[in-house]
């Protein structure tokens, strides 16, 4: 898939399985997010790494025959044109959310420069965390599928508060 995307647009399909079962007749989520391939390298034993910059999210349509081994589908773009503009800065409250993320971090032992978040627009911020957080499969989607930046915003910090105080209940009763 990799090679065949390379000798197009350099663009590849990514849709999250529902189930665990694996394999080529995986369940899948509707929404996925197609990426540009903006790096990659081939390691010795023939794989290739990439990178994927995030271009536009898709609905699936139905699938298509599968080709060289992957599976295709027809997609709708329209519902997600809106990713399409510039990214407008979310409408939330800065010092909640950092006190949020403050507590998110410190309960999972996880050192961060202050000053750099601090300097970090709200926008890259959430985004960033959306994608970096080990959140659940299902919570990613939820991610994913966020209408609008302040959706995504108000799902991660809910995500972040969750998880922070399960962290510390969890923490607490093993002393």
């Amino acid at each position: 898939m990799i090679r065949d995307a390379l000798k197009t647009n350099w663009l590849i399909g990514m849709i999250q399985p529902r189930s665990k079962n694996g394999g080529k007749s995986s369940i899948l989520y509707p929404v996925g997010c197609a990426g540009k391939i903006v790096s990659f390298t081939e390691t010795e034993d023939g794989r290739l790494l990439i990178t994927l910059g995030g271009i536009l999210r898709f609905k699936t349509k139905h699938e298509l025959p599968s080709y060289n081994g992957y599976r295709r589908f027809q997609i709708d773009w329209s519902p997600f044109k809106r990713d399409l503009q510039p990214v407008e800065e979310p409408e939330i409250d800065r010092a909640h959310f950092e006190a949020v993320l403050r507590h998110y971090l410190s309960a999972h032992k996880i050192p961060v420069k202050w000053d750099d978040i601090k300097n970090t627009s709200s926008s890259f911020l959430v985004t960033s965390l959306a994608m970096q957080c080990p959140f659940t499969q299902e919570e990613k989607q939820a991610l994913l599928e966020a209408p609008n930046l302040t959706e995504l915003t108000n799902l991660v910090v809910s995500l972040l508060a969750m998880a922070a105080n399960s962290n510390a209940t969890s923490s607490e009763s093993h002393h």
